[in-house]
């Protein structure tokens, strides 16, 4: 099993409202380690978290949401899933492209490249949305200036919300919202968020959190969990 970079993001400090302080914060897509194993299946370690928390003022769970069983999930479709094409999320008013995208040179997950700020990233050895396991989907928060980028509000999810994957056929996968939570990079739960197969599953990520200048990176790492729903 090869073990890729800790979390960063890239170098560009902003202010965000709706986390916390108005210190410096980052703009770039969140980039968490991806663990790969010989037989193709992305693998990690959980980090612990202590006890259950909630960041003030949001909502947003601090620690591992506890696992979606395989009855929750949709049963296997009668077409199979083609690459994703688009992203909806009707409640914080996301209808974004999707582009592939794969590992950079450090082994971090790379960022959009023909429309970075307004475009998403699915990763591309991964599963594809729709399809058994955990199918990812990052995208940035803001861009330079501090102006907002197309996960801006992704905060803003609660259980329950609708999200939509269409496909390259014209196919609609359908997601419903089971959890958000908000890490420290180190203690990220990569099991959880890149290899759990036990039903049909969308996270999208983002960065999040107060902007350290010394450790170049922000303190916190957003993930929205979804469960297929239907086709």
């Amino acid at each position: 099993m090869q073990g890729k970079a800790k979390p960063t993001c890239h170098d560009y400090p902003h202010g965000q409202p709706g986390f916390g302080s108005s210190a410096r914060r980052r703009w770039l897509l969140l980039l968490l380690p991806v663990l790969l194993v010989s037989s193709g299946l992305l693998a990690a370690g959980c980090g612990a978290v202590s006890s259950p928390a909630m960041d003030e003022g949001t909502g947003v769970e601090r620690q591992p949401p506890a696992p979606v069983t395989a009855t929750a999930t949709a049963p296997a479709p009668a077409l199979s899933p083609a690459l994703p094409t688009q992203l909806l999320i009707p409640a914080i008013g996301v209808a974004a492209p999707v582009e592939r995208v794969g590992l950079g040179a450090d082994g971090t997950l790379a960022t959009p490249q023909q429309h970075p700020w307004d475009d998403v990233g699915w990763y591309g050895f991964g599963p594809l949305p729709g399809q058994q396991g955990s199918a990812v989907i990052a995208g940035h928060l803001d861009r330079p200036g501090g102006y907002p980028a197309v996960f801006w509000n992704l905060h803003l999810l609660r259980p329950g919300t609708a999200l939509t994957v269409v496909d390259e056929r014209g196919q609609r996968w359908h997601f419903r919202v089971t959890a958000v939570a908000s890490y420290p990079p180190a203690r990220a739960p990569l099991f959880h968020i890149f290899a759990d197969r036990s039903g049909r599953y969308l996270n999208l990520i983002t960065c999040a959190g107060t902007w350290i200048p010394s450790e170049h990176q922000t303190t916190e790492r957003l993930v929205v969990y979804s469960v297929l729903q239907g086709s």
